[in-house]
C-alpha cells in the first residue's frame, strides 16, 4: 500500500519518516472552516477529514493521511494567527496557563476513512513581554496552532508539564497513527 501524506507541515513529514514509512506528499488545498456549534474536542478530526475528502486523485492501492491540531484554553480555539500582533495575543492568553492541544489525524482509502484525535494538556510559566517579543520574531509561530511549536525555544524554555504525548502537541500523534497505519495495511 502507497502511503500519501496530505500535509505541507514539515513536522508532520519528519514524524512520519521517523516511525519509519516511505510516502509521497500532495497538496490538498481545502478552505479550514468548521461549524461553530462543533464541540471543541471534535473540531481537529473535522478538520482532518475535510482535508482527507478534499483530496479527489486517490487510487486503488493508497492509503492518504491527513491531521489537524488545535489549541484550546478556557473554551476558545486558538488557530494559526494571520499576524504579528495575533500572535503574540495568543501567547498572552496561554502565558501561566494550562491549556489543551488537540490533534487528530484521518487515513482514506478507496473503500474506508477512519479518524482517531488525542489531546495533550500543557501548562505554560508565565511569559513576559520581551519573551513574546524574542519568540514571535525569532520563530515566526504564523504556521502552528497556538502560535506556538513544542520543539522551539518556547516549548524548551516555558512548558512546565506536559500530560499526553509530546507528538501530539507537536501535530501528530504518532504512537496512534503508528498502529493504524499497520492496521490499514494488513487489512
Amino acid at each position: 500500500m502507497k502511503i500519501l501524506l496530505g500535509s505541507g507541515s514539515p513536522r508532520r513529514k519528519e514524524l512520519l519518516l521517523s516511525l519509519g514509512f516511505e510516502f509521497d506528499v500532495v497538496p490538498i488545498d481545502c478552505e479550514e472552516i468548521y461549524p461553530e456549534k462543533l464541540p471543541i474536542p471534535e473540531v481537529a478530526a473535522f478538520l482532518s477529514t475535510l482535508k482527507a475528502n478534499a483530496f479527489r486523485s486517490l487510487k486503488e492501492d493508497e492509503v492518504l493521511i491527513t491531521a489537524d491540531t488545535i489549541v484550546a484554553i478556557q473554551n476558545e480555539i486558538l488557530g494559526k494567527p494571520k499576524d504579528e500582533g495575533e500572535a503574540k495575543e495568543m501567547l498572552r492568553k496561554l502565558s501561566g496557563q494550562t491549556h489543551e492541544v488537540y490533534t487528530a489525524f484521518t487515513l482514506k482509502t478507496l473503500k474506508k476513512t477512519f479518524s482517531r484525535t488525542d489531546v495533550a494538556s500543557v501548562k505554560l510559566a508565565e511569559i513576559s513581554e520581551e519573551e513574546i517579543d524574542f519568540y514571535v520574531k525569532n520563530y515566526a509561530p504564523f504556521d502552528k496552532a497556538g502560535s506556538y511549536g513544542i520543539q522551539e525555544w518556547l516549548g524548551m524554555a516555558k512548558i512546565q508539564q506536559i500530560i499526553g504525548s509530546y507528538y501530539t502537541i507537536m501535530g501528530l500523534p504518532t504512537h496512534l497513527l503508528y498502529t493504524a497505519l499497520k492496521d490499514f495495511e494488513n487489512a
